[in-house]
């Protein structure tokens, strides 16, 4: 056998893409599609050669509806929400007509949380809150055993304000240990992990916590593989995710329903985590709940630190659930389904190397 490199064919380079293309014949019938198209529009291609690409995607922006009607108008939307069998998602969108062939025209989609994980311009502002948190914290201490001294010293009908004190000094405490954590560049180290053992844990302790009434259920693939990943760091993620929706739906009409869902997600995912280097990402988690979901105004900056729709929240749970997937080297990305009046949040996560199995 030669060791020259057999450079890839187009078809090759087409199939291994990150993101999901189409081509559509001159009546925007789907007659191509890469095995990111087949994830991201939930069907196989069996299933979606041969239909309109608008039966197949619903499209409510009537300017990009009206793209789609002009054989060779060009478009780039960013950002947009389409209606696809498995729910609602928001994709960066491409249509290109094809040279030299009169109708024809490629369509260019991506998941818009395959980009959360590349550097977030907040990530230079937590190291400041971070350094600055170190020099806090000793004063803090000292407030605190001053408070400590003062419940000693104090008439019993003064104590309370000097309790009042040393709780607020652990409460601000407690924060700046998120912000810390937020901040820092240190890393669990990875192993295999038995993915659904792990969330089985995260729902005891939600459930024993207070499940408020809230119905939990599980839809496994129990064929999954081990994940690469922190056991600590994982359960932490899927400790904060559940509790999000056990909270986000315990007032619902008729009861609220948490779904953890499971599943290997074939043919997709490649995630460029850093210049020149990618990482296959098959194994999904969602999270589902049947809340009335994040404020809108919100939906775009829901893993930014200090960002919160919850009274008295302080921000920081997901910007942390981001921090720890992104250190696992997985995504997470938040969707909401209008229609299903469901909100979701999909972890996707490397299978375990074989080396390590």
């Amino acid at each position: 056998m030669s060791d020259v490199a057999v450079r890839p064919d187009p078809q090759s380079q087409i199939a291994g893409l990150v993101f999901a293309m189409i081509l559509l014949d001159p009546d925007g019938i789907i007659e191509e599609t890469n095995p990111a198209a087949e994830d991201l529009l939930g069907s196989s291609a069996s299933r979606l050669l041969g239909n309109r690409f608008l039966d197949k995607v619903e499209i409510t922006d009537p300017r990009v509806f009206e793209r789609f009607a002009d054989g060779e108008a060009r478009l780039t939307a960013r950002g947009l929400p389409i209606g696809v069998p498995g729910g609602s998602r928001q994709v960066n969108l491409t249509l290109s007509p094809v040279a030299g062939h009169e109708g024809w025209r490629v369509v260019t989609l991506s998941d818009i949380g395959q980009t959360d994980m590349d550097e977030a311009p907040e990530d230079a502002m937590l190291a400041a809150p971070a350094v600055l948190a170190h020099e806090i914290k000793n004063p803090l201490a000292a407030i605190r055993g001053a408070g400590q001294l003062l419940v000693k010293k104090l008439p019993e009908a003064d104590r309370p304000f000097a309790r009042l004190i040393a709780g607020e000094v652990d409460r601000i405490a407690r924060l700046i240990d998120r912000m810390q954590r937020l901040g820092s560049k240190n890393t669990d180290p990875l192993e295999e992990i038995n993915l659904h053992e792990i969330i089985r844990s995260a729902l005891t302790v939600i459930q024993s916590a207070d499940d408020r009434g809230v119905t939990f259920e599980e839809e496994f693939d129990p064929s999954l593989p081990g994940v690469w990943a922190s056991r600590d760091a994982l359960q932490q993620v899927l400790i904060n995710l559940l509790g999000n929706a056990r909270d986000a739906c315990h007032d619902v009409d008729g009861g609220g329903t948490v779904i953890v869902q499971t599943r290997f997600v074939s043919g997709l995912v490649m995630n460029a985590l850093r210049p020149g280097r990618s990482v296959r990402l098959p194994i999904e988690v969602t999270i589902i709940d049947n809340g009335p979901g994040i404020d809108p105004a919100l939906r775009d900056r829901v893993f930014e630190p200090f960002v919160t729709s919850k009274k008295g929240g302080q921000g920081l749970g997901l910007a942390l659930v981001r921090k720890l997937v992104r250190d696992m080297e997985g995504r997470i990305a938040h969707e909401r389904d209008d229609r299903a009046q469901q909100t979701r949040f999909r972890i996707n996560l490397a299978t375990a190397p074989k080396a390590a199995r």
